[in-house]
């Protein structure tokens, strides 16, 4: 049997500290059909240093114009493979049968359009994340899900699907759940292979687990127009999960250590979801600045400029 192709495409900016682990992962694979395609959206640091040490394709896109459709897209219409295979650049593979487990839904089922993996955390995971990667991604498998739930940071489609429908370019998240449900309305199927597992590591500020979950919720008012969340549901969302996960701390006897920053984590997801029902707009250039990228990146990119003029040029010179 011939393997399709798969085009690994990994959307980052400045992930030194852990593009390399995934790169690695995939190196270890035991799927060799692949080709892996970096959209890199403006790194000021050794991110694209280190993916030079790999075989890989490098599109570089202006930070300016970046969203995760677009960056996607750029990735997904520049690959070659049959399957597109999307991995978040601070994940890696947890086993050596990650792309084979990810392929072989494809290859059972040609109605399967979307196929996406298990995520889990690891000792840098904040509790509450634990939790959370627990509930959304379970040990079962599902060859026809009902629903558009999925997540790009351990996902992949086929390419002729894409072709049919791009991501949204506009939203400010969610772009992967936006395309699930068009697959869903339009009769294709989607699989969750619980045993294509990656780690998906979170070293977040709260600050940025607050805007993680506001610009998700700005995404979601656009997607599910039906959907509400009120301060009320804040409140009671707030409680359920802060006693629920002080409960499993208690039950794993990691209770002491975990207290502050499960009732951090759960405010932060919550209040960041409440302020984003709150706003409702589309993309452009302050919304990307303030959503997507650290308060100091406009002075790293000045000095990274400073630098780079600085430098001898000796092409010039005999």
């Amino acid at each position: 049997m011939i393997l399709p192709k798969v085009s690994i495409i990994i959307r980052c900016l400045n992930e030194e500290k852990y593009i390399g682990r995934l790169l690695a992962g995939i190196s270890e694979q035991d799927y060799d059909n692949i080709e892996i395609v970096v959209v890199d959206s403006g790194s000021t640091d050794a991110t694209l240093s280190i993916v030079s040490n790999y075989s890989c394709k490098v599109l570089n896109i202006k930070p300016e114009d970046f969203s995760f459709g677009y960056a996607l897209n750029i990735g997904c219409k520049a690959a070659s493979g049959d399957i597109l295979l999307f991995a978040s650049a601070h994940v890696y593979p947890l086993y050596k049968d990650w792309i084979s487990l990810m392929v072989s839904p494809f290859m059972t089922d040609e109605k399967i359009e979307l196929v996406y993996g298990r995520q889990e955390g690891d000792k840098r995971t904040r509790f509450s994340e634990h939790m959370i990667f627990a509930k959304w991604f379970p040990e079962k498998s599902s060859l026809n899900q009902d629903h558009p739930f999925c997540n790009n940071a351990n996902c992949a489609i086929r390419k002729n699907a894409w072709k049919k429908r791009n991501y949204d370019e506009t939203l400010t998240g969610l772009e992967d759940l936006a395309w699930a449900k068009l697959a869903l309305e339009e009769g294709a199927r989607i699989a969750y292979q619980a045993g294509a597992s990656i780690a998906h590591i979170h070293e977040e500020k709260w600050s940025s687990v607050f805007n993680r979950y506001r610009r998700e919720a700005i995404a979601l008012r656009l997607i599910m127009k039906h959907e509400t969340f009120n301060f009320l549901t804040f409140l009671k969302l707030l409680s359920i999960n802060v006693l629920s996960d002080l409960r499993a701390a208690k039950q794993q006897k990691v209770l002491l250590r975990n207290i502050t920053g499960i009732i951090r984590f759960r405010f932060n997801q919550f209040w960041g979801t409440y302020k984003g029902y709150k706003q409702s707009y589309l993309l452009d250039n302050q919304v990307r600045e303030r959503f997507y990228y650290p308060s100091d990146y406009k002075n790293q990119q000045e000095q990274q400029t400073n630098s780079t003029d600085r430098k001898i040029d000796y092409s010039s010179k005999n």
